[in-house]
């Protein structure tokens, strides 16, 4: 299986939200230059014939879909439809709601929006399978998907933040998420879908020790596998950017003294597949 990949824009959607698609194809794939980064894919090549799961990944604060193509590819080629949001007013390029509460606000109806066009969209419904969406993010990303999944966050005034909702999202993959706003008693009381959240080490931004906290308010503590990367940083989870992209100035492309983030994308993303495998067999979604 191949992957193919393709943009996809929501209309009618006042923000101009958009997506990078990622899917199983079966027309051979090529390096293709995507700005400064070379991806296997099939540009615009049709999905291959079948039902398939569907995957949202949410980036983190000022990111972008590009930044997850290690795990977004080997999903498409694992028989997953990866649909990654541009989240406007919050992305690369576009990021003037940056630390704002109305972004805390939008990223979680974004998400599902998109959500909402991928299952109206004629060439793509009728290959979604109809199971729960499983939800990725990566820092705020994180907080987009927990939100989504039914998390009530609040601000730092002890305010509840009015977020969006949707009971189709199931597994939730948590990669040192924004847990902050979901510290105080009873804000992931409704969550009952399977976590997997991965921590850094090193992360100074999303200490492991407040995700535990945030995470110890699931109800079924059975439902949450939480791993801590050793000598991991917060960006560690980003795929490795091209030499010439890193420098001292360029955070998103550091990691802590010995850590090997190349070594690590060929490890993780198959982590990540292999878990939502147990999730989806547990649930009689595939036969093993």
């Amino acid at each position: 299986m191949f992957a193919g990949s393709r943009e996809f824009t929501v209309a009618g959607d006042a923000q101009g939200l958009s997506a990078l698609l990622h899917y199983p194809c079966l027309q051979a794939s090529s390096p293709t230059r995507f700005g400064p980064y070379l991806l296997d894919v099939s540009v615009n090549a049709p999905l291959a014939p079948g039902v398939f799961p569907l995957a949202l990944i949410s980036h983190g604060s000022g990111g972008s879909p590009l930044l997850y193509r290690s795990l977004s590819l080997l999903l498409a080629r694992s028989g997953f439809i990866v649909a990654l949001p541009k989240h406007p007013g919050n992305s690369l390029g576009d990021d003037d709601l940056a630390h704002s509460e109305q972004i805390l606000r939008d990223r979680p109806r974004q998400l599902i929006t998109l959500l909402d066009a991928l299952l109206s969209e004629p060439s793509l419904r009728s290959a979604i399978a109809s199971e729960p969406v499983t939800a990725i993010g990566h820092s705020l990303g994180g907080y987009t998907v927990l939100s989504s999944a039914g998390g009530q966050p609040w601000t730092r005034t002890r305010q509840p933040i009015p977020v969006a909702h949707d009971s189709r999202i199931g597994p939730l993959v948590l990669m040192a998420p924004a847990c902050g706003p979901f510290l105080a008693p009873r804000s992931l009381v409704a969550l009952s879908a399977p976590i997997l959240a991965l921590t850094a080490e090193h992360d100074t931004l999303t200490p492991d020790a407040q995700v535990r906290a945030a995470l110890a308010g699931v109800p079924d503590p059975a439902r949450v596998e939480i791993h801590t990367v050793p000598n991991a940083g917060h960006f560690s989870f980003l795929t490795p950017f091209p030499p010439h992209m890193h420098h001292a100035h360029f955070a998103p492309a550091q990691d802590p003294s010995g850590f090997d983030r190349e070594r690590f994308h060929q490890w993780f993303p198959g982590l990540v597949l292999e878990w939502l495998g147990e999730v989806r067999h547990a649930r009689g979604m595939i036969r093993g």
